[in-house]
């Protein structure tokens, strides 16, 4: 029997008793559907979690630190080796394959003078040569760049936190009274520098040397982050590690000369015990697991925003196989009503199979029919299950979307900054609750026809073992 010839008999065949088949294939799209969006609800959560981390910061970035992690998940410092990042640790983790760029990072607090305004700020000292592949973006100006040394960059919130000391009210305004990249600024370490001192609490303050002032000028601002308040960058300034370090020293003697109590400054006592961290940028999202693993196995601490959403991604992907399982036995179930319909099919043409058996069809072509029906009969429920199921997924995420995001801003009000981790402390215009790719369509058909072909075999071998001539004589 010619292909053709068997496409067509069996299409004829489907098609003569409608009713059955529809209603065959209405279980098997109803099946694929169940499947396809119960599993796209378990990726639109792991896209949710990835981008809610992504709000946090580079997934690219591990931080490497004097703290070693313990197996329970806490952070202790090792009492038998401290633990030292110098130099010599920078070049050793450098070396490793994968790894775009390394730079110390220092700490510290101060405050930003121009003119009669000033705000507070943290200080980080970074390597200014590597500044540009740690995704900082700049809305304003340029990062810092190799021989940089007074100039730093600034946070994106940090210009409308410029105050004036004497006035009794502070205000936050949208705009900045101070010029950023044009006026002159400097940099002190001494958190009292502008205040009033009140009487009683500030001793006998005649003999007290003014606050040492350092010259500094912009070369940048920072974007500011997506608006939840929660990063440190939009209210810090940056600038080269050595000439902090140098500034450090500088007022660490000046400190000492005057022997003035350190909680007035912002600076550590020491910076003789290396680095406080390192910040290490890696090419590849994929290769950040294994990068940080050697680096565990130097002896160093590390964590990472890697590690947050490789347990969310366990969570889903729990969530995702509950789903898809639910999903598939749906699927599953409609597979019994192929089976059925196969085997009525059998029943109803058994003087057929007697005859295509006598003018001498091949047992072959027989199982090729009936499993190319019941293969049929899944293609057009995969694909019309799939268009179902967009269009579920297209109501979920429009309808949906505006349900949670304002629940979750609810959510947000009755429990603070820190826990939003509902769609209403996301960006809504690019969170899906559902999400199809296109290779879960794809599979989804795949696994309809497959699913098909499984209950049409049965019945196919159960028509090739009938009888010519019993089946001739059938009514």
């Amino acid at each position: 029997m010619r292909r053709f010839d068997l496409v067509l008999m069996g299409l004829k065949n489907l098609f003569r008793r409608k009713t059955r088949t529809i209603l065959t294939v209405l279980g098997v799209i109803i099946g694929t559907a169940a499947i396809v969006v119960m599993v796209s609800l378990g990726l639109g959560m792991n896209e949710s979690f990835d981008q809610q981390i992504k709000q946090m910061g580079n997934l690219n970035i591990i931080n490497v630190t004097r703290y070693k992690n313990t197996a329970e998940g806490m952070m202790i410092s090792t009492e038998t080796k401290p633990i030292v990042l110098d130099d010599k640790a920078v070049a050793q983790i450098r070396a490793i394959n994968g790894i775009s760029a390394v730079t110390p990072i220092m700490n510290s607090y101060g405050k930003l003078v121009s003119g009669k305004y000033l705000t507070f700020c943290s200080i980080y000292g970074v390597d200014s040569k590597f500044m540009e592949k740690f995704d900082y973006k700049i809305s304003e100006g340029r990062l810092l760049q190799e021989g940089d040394t007074d100039s730093i960059v600034i946070g994106g919130n940090i210009p409308q936190n410029f105050y004036n000391p004497k006035n009794a009210y502070r205000t936050m305004s949208q705009t900045s009274p101070v010029k950023i990249m044009t006026d002159k600024m400097q940099l002190t370490f001494d958190m009292n520098y502008g205040e009033k001192q009140q009487q009683g609490t500030g001793g006998d303050d005649t003999n007290k040397k003014p606050a040492k002032l350092y010259k500094v000028k912009a070369a940048g601002i920072l974007i500011p982050s997506n608006g939840n308040g929660n990063d440190d960058r939009d209210y810090s300034i940056f600038m080269d590690i050595k000439n902090l370090q140098k500034l450090i020293k500088e007022s660490t003697r000046a400190q000492q000369s005057q022997g003035q109590n350190q909680g007035m400054f912002g600076m550590p006592s020491s910076t003789d015990n290396g680095y406080e961290r390192l910040m290490v940028m890696v090419e590849d999202l994929d290769d950040v697991d294994s990068v940080q693993k050697q680096i565990d196995k130097m002896g160093y601490g590390t964590n990472s925003l890697g590690d947050n959403r490789k347990a969310m991604q366990k969570q889903s992907q729990t969530l995702r196989y509950v789903l898809g399982g639910l999903g598939a036995l749906s699927l599953l179930i409609s597979a019994l009503g192929i089976t059925n319909t196969m085997i009525m099919s059998i029943y109803e043409r058994t003087r057929e199979i007697g005859v295509m058996k006598v003018l001498g069809c091949e047992m072959n072509n027989i199982k090729q029919l009936f499993l190319f029906e019941s293969g049929v009969i899944g293609l057009f429920g995969g694909i019309i299950g799939i268009i179902l199921s967009y269009i579920a997924s297209f109501i979920v995420n429009t309808v949906g979307i505006n349900i949670l995001g304002s629940g979750g801003q609810n959510m947000g009000m009755n429990m603070g900054m820190g826990m939003r981790m509902g769609m209403g402390g996301m960006d809504q215009t690019s969170s899906k609750i559902s999400v199809i790719p296109p290779w879960l369509a794809l599979f989804a058909v795949a696994f309809a026809i497959f699913i098909g072909l499984v209950s049409g075999y049965s019945p196919a071998k159960r028509a090739m073992k009938l009888s010519a001539l019993e089946a001739i004589k059938s009514e």
